[in-house]
C-alpha cells in the first residue's frame, strides 16, 4: 500500500499535509526563496503556525476528516 503525497510547490488551502507528527490543514501556501537561493513553499496552517517546505519535497497526504 502506497501512501498519497503531493509536491510541496503544488499543495493547496484544503490539504491535509502530515507534519511533525500530527496532521494539519493548509489555510495558504505562498512561495519563497529559500536559503540556498531554490524555490521554497511557505505554508500557514489552519491551526496556527507557519512551515517552509522546499518546492519539490514530497508531502504526505490525508484526508480532511483525519484532523
Amino acid at each position: 500500500m502506497s501512501l498519497p503525497t503531493k509536491r510541496a510547490a503544488l499543495i493547496s488551502p484544503g490539504d491535509v499535509i502530515g507534519y511533525d507528527g500530527e496532521w494539519r490543514t493548509v489555510k495558504e501556501a505562498s512561495t519563497a526563496q529559500g536559503p540556498m537561493g531554490g524555490l521554497a513553499v511557505v505554508v500557514t496552517w489552519e491551526e496556527g503556525g507557519t512551515a517552509r517546505f522546499p518546492a519539490g519535497d514530497e508531502l504526505l497526504l490525508g484526508k480532511p476528516d483525519s484532523v
